[in-house]
């Protein structure tokens, strides 16, 4: 189903973001996470897509293992980096072939470590190009929507981590979209003034596309470093890291005070009028099932 349909008719939108799998017994319990997460009925699910595209092939597979054995909506991610522009059009090809309607289009990530790589020398050096040459490729009349691929393109409610210059990351945002973007996803936040901020500036701007707001429940500890990295330095609350210190430690206590805080950011979200929500499951459903259960998300 084309994202303006799914958007259109089930707004606002409750989706959920994979990552493939580098073992067998991690394809395994991703399989388990997500015949866990089906249940949910989520209007989307997307599958990663590694730094400078290292996870191409278990993208791939993952993407249609998911879209022939499941009843979910697959959304892959593509990345300018590392890619010819042959090689892009195969893999929208090979999307095209299974029947796969919608990729979230991104500038990528360099893999880690890897400080030499000349943008310059990519097919396509920014996402707006990208989402230019997928809108090309949408007249060849390969894909089984007549309208061709659906397109995602990310939003940074912080503020993008290389345009400090907040007018300027507006300018580029809108340029994605009128190239052919039908949404935007954010990156993770735990401020949601951040969020609505970063709304009325894109209504400022002349976007008027559907937004979706990111979300990751902290689960950990080390999770919090984690979705630091992630988010290219994602801002964590105050609040949030002194009900963490108050955990002192433990485990469990910290998942609860994790999902609390997420149930607490989508309501609020919710309320609002949020176009959809979009959980970085980290390949874990039970984070994300507590979440709907506070907040009485059961789409079935």
């Amino acid at each position: 189903m084309h994202i303006n349909d799914i958007i259109g008719k089930e707004k606002p939108t409750i989706s959920f973001e994979f990552f493939p799998p580098k073992t067998e017994k991690s394809s395994q319990s991703l399989f388990e996470c997500i015949k866990e997460l089906e249940d949910l009925d989520p209007s989307f699910v997307s599958i990663t897509y590694g730094a400078g595209g290292s996870t191409r092939e278990l993208t791939h597979e993952l993407v249609v293992r998911i879209k022939d054995s499941t009843s979910l909506t697959p959304v892959p991610h593509l990345t300018c980096v590392n890619h010819t522009e042959e090689e892009i059009f195969s893999i929208l090809e090979k999307y095209a072939e299974h029947g796969i309607s919608n990729v979230l289009a991104l500038r990528g990530d360099l893999p880690a470590g890897s400080t030499a790589h000349d943008r310059s020398n990519d097919a396509f050096e920014y996402a707006s190009d990208l989402v230019e040459y997928i809108q090309k490729f949408n007249g060849s009349g390969k894909c089984t929507d007549p309208r061709g691929f659906g397109i995602g393109v990310a939003g940074f409610p912080e503020g993008h981590p290389e345009t400090p210059n907040r007018i300027l990351e507006m300018d580029h945002l809108k340029r994605k979209v009128d190239s052919g973007a039908d949404y935007i996803c954010t990156q993770l936040f735990f401020d949601n003034h951040d969020f609505y901020d970063f709304k009325e500036r894109c209504r400022l701007s002349g976007i008027s596309v559907p937004i979706i707001a990111g979300i990751m429940p902290v689960t950990s500890a080390k999770g919090i470093l984690r979705m630091a990295e992630l988010a290219a330095g994602a801002r964590i609350p105050g609040k949030l890291l002194k009900a963490i210190d108050r955990c002192d430690g433990d485990t469990e206590s910290i998942k609860r005070v994790g999902i609390q805080y997420a149930t607490e950011q989508c309501s609020d979200l919710l309320n609002n009028g949020v176009d959809g929500i979009h959980f970085y499951t980290l390949n874990r459903s039970d984070a994300t099932k507590g979440i709907f259960q506070s907040l009485g998300l059961q789409r079935k």
